[in-house]
């Protein structure tokens, strides 16, 4: 069983000693992340991609560098790359749909599933309870115009 480490705010897994002895486990250097800054969603068209994640699920457009186009969700952003078109550099293999995401919302799940059905949107399984990063949630699952997997929750504790 994995076992975390805390120690002030750095964290160590330690997979049955093995991270440990690992060439790859670093001793001279604790890295102290705070979080994700922005993700880059590849996409067929930025245009449906703003109007499903602004327009539909309330996250806000930004435009920035050279008319740049991304999306807030939270203090987070998804910079919105168009399939052809990356700003480099860019992932090896940069292709629409193959993400997988959840986004934690406050709005009450019951509240999210009657807007998602006023706008057509499909849910493709939920609600269901899985295990996030803090705890237990509560999730609905969607698709994006890309056929992204996009999980929607609220944290249960």
């Amino acid at each position: 069983m994995d076992k975390i480490i805390f120690k002030k705010n750095y964290f160590w897994i330690n997979i049955q000693g093995a991270c440990n002895d690992s060439p790859l486990f670093s001793k001279d250097l604790i890295m102290d992340y705070v979080g994700i800054d922005h993700v880059v969603l590849t996409v067929k068209s930025i245009e449906a991609s703003l109007h499903f994640y602004c327009a539909i699920l309330g996250m806000q457009e930004v435009t920035f560098g050279n008319n740049r186009k991304a999306i807030l969700c939270g203090a987070q952003k998804f910079n919105l790359h168009e399939m052809g078109k990356e700003f480099e550099p860019k992932a090896a293999h940069p292709i629409p749909g193959s993400l997988d995401i959840c986004l934690i919302v406050k709005t009450p799940l019951v509240d999210i599933i009657e807007h998602l059905q006023k706008h057509h949107i499909k849910i493709i399984e939920g609600p269901v309870e899985r295990t996030g990063a803090r705890g237990k949630i509560l999730s609905v699952y969607i698709r994006d115009p890309d056929l992204n997997l996009v999980e929607m929750s609220n944290y249960l504790n």
